[in-house]
């Protein structure tokens, strides 16, 4: 399975990748292959200075080793090894009026002293952080997910949009990060699934990420925009920031891990600002977004 994951992942890679580079129409994505000491490694793919997208990155990586002892006591285990994969990718555009996108789709395994999986799960989700909220686009991203989903099981768009909600919840702002989308974690066999079901429904996932947001893109990269936008903008990065640094599971696996620091960070935004008590005005369409963050909500019935 992890092979099967692992290929997977390295096709979704290029295939994305060579999509954005296509809508950008002047950055392209540079490589990073990179190693980690203590096993595995991964191939970073960072774009930067686009004329539609600032700052992204689309990476894959797969690390083995000896599982550090926080992490043990994390997943309340004792001495073992393990083995994980991923692709991961966050998109920061340039115009404000086209949001902010990251996906995560990711496969674990954890062996005994004798090199048998005594666990195994898949994780991942993909999900929206605009800046201005144009409703049509959050319904056809949500509509995607959830048509993705109901191929395989007509309750997992419902509990994943809500475990997406309650994830990407900053609690020190009472606000969302965005407007949600799928997580999913610790997707294990079961009576109901087994391993090759849960591959499936990763990967159809994953593959319905660029007719999530391709669309999104193309319909708002050539918006006006003001500086006004602009600074609303990087003040929302701000809260994006504070989410991945201060709530985010996996950028807080990856930093106890001796993961590559450079790959871990790639996700932050390149110009943000933390204004002092900041407040949108009354009526404004900055406001309006605020409302929903402050309470999430159903994009498609």
């Amino acid at each position: 399975m992890k092979n099967k994951f692992y290929q997977y992942i390295q096709q979704l890679q290029d295939t994305i990748t060579s999509k954005l580079e296509e809508i950008d129409g002047k950055a392209t994505f540079q490589q990073d292959l990179w190693e980690r000491p203590e096993g595995g490694g991964g191939r970073t793919r960072v774009i930067e200075n686009g004329d539609v997208f600032e700052k992204g990155g689309v990476n894959i990586s797969a690390v083995h080793g000896p599982l550090p002892p926080t992490m043990q006591a994390y997943f309340k285990v004792e001495d073992c090894n393990f083995f994980a994969c991923g692709l991961s990718l966050v998109l920061h555009p340039k115009n404000p009026m086209v949001p902010t996108v990251h996906a995560n789709w990711r496969y674990f395994e954890m062996y005994n002293k004798q090199g048998e999986i005594i666990d195994s799960w898949f994780g991942g989700g993909q999900d929206l952080t605009p800046y201005y909220l144009f409703e049509e686009d959050a319904k056809h991203f949500h509509q995607t997910c959830k048509t993705a989903c109901n191929k395989h099981d007509a309750n997992f768009y419902p509990d994943f949009k809500k475990k997406c909600d309650e994830y990407f919840w900053n609690a020190h702002r009472n606000e969302a990060r965005g407007i949600g989308g799928l997580f999913f974690d610790y997707c294990k066999a079961s009576e109901e699934k087994n391993m090759e079901d849960w591959y499936n429904f990763v990967t159809e996932v994953g593959n319905s990420f660029l007719e999530a947001y391709v669309p999104i893109v193309e319909k708002r990269k050539k918006l006006p925009y003001s500086k006004a936008n602009r600074n609303w903008q990087e003040i929302r990065r701000g809260r994006y920031v504070e989410f991945n640094l201060v709530h985010d599971k996996g950028t807080l696996f990856g930093l106890k891990t001796n993961g590559r620091i450079e790959s871990i960070l790639m996700s932050l935004p390149p110009h943000v600002q933390w204004v002092y008590n900041h407040h949108p005005e009354q009526g404004s369409e900055e406001e309006k977004l605020i409302k929903v963050l402050e309470t999430p909500k159903e994009w498609v019935g």
